[in-house]
């Protein structure tokens, strides 16, 4: 598993677990454990903290373009695991301009189709796709798996701030 992908899973496993206990615990502490467990040695692990206090600063404007991006979906009828993939997905297409669009969709898709449902790598190939169009007016990337696009609200560059 490259390391990227393997800290983006740690960091799902740990937003995850933190979520589904109703937010309760240091997300910080499950993080640490979850590196230990399950990524021990890896290169980056400021990459996996990154990300997960990326999505918690965030996680209310994250919850708002998920809302708006797939308004048949309110946020607690979404499963924990697409939730959180999601949340990974958008905070990266977002706030970490480092990371391609691409390849944030690309990842969030693999998550997906790795550890959600059977419909789950669509759905958010769908909603992330969705987004980068509303963010760039531009179709968005191929991700390896085409699905249904949800219908969506325009989101505007302002309310993402």
């Amino acid at each position: 598993m490259a390391n990227r992908h393997l800290s983006r899973t740690v960091a799902m496993q740990s937003l995850y677990e933190w979520d589904f206990n109703g937010g309760k615990g240091d997300l910080a502490e499950i993080t640490k454990r979850n590196i230990a467990n399950f990524a021990p040695g890896i290169d980056d692990p400021k990459f996996i903290n990154d990300l997960v206090n990326g999505v918690k600063e965030h996680q209310k404007e994250i919850d708002v373009i998920i809302e708006k991006t797939a308004p048949e979906w309110p946020i607690p009828q979404i499963t924990v695991v697409d939730r959180n993939i999601l949340r990974l997905g958008i905070f990266e297409l977002q706030y970490a301009k480092e990371v391609p669009p691409k390849v944030a969709i690309n990842e969030a898709v693999e998550l997906g189709k790795t550890f959600g449902g059977e419909s789950s790598g669509k759905f958010i190939n769908g909603v992330l796709g969705t987004l980068y169009r509303q963010m760039t007016g531009e179709k968005p990337p191929q991700a390896k798996e085409e699905g249904a696009k949800p219908e969506a609200a325009a989101i505007t560059l302002e309310e993402k701030k």
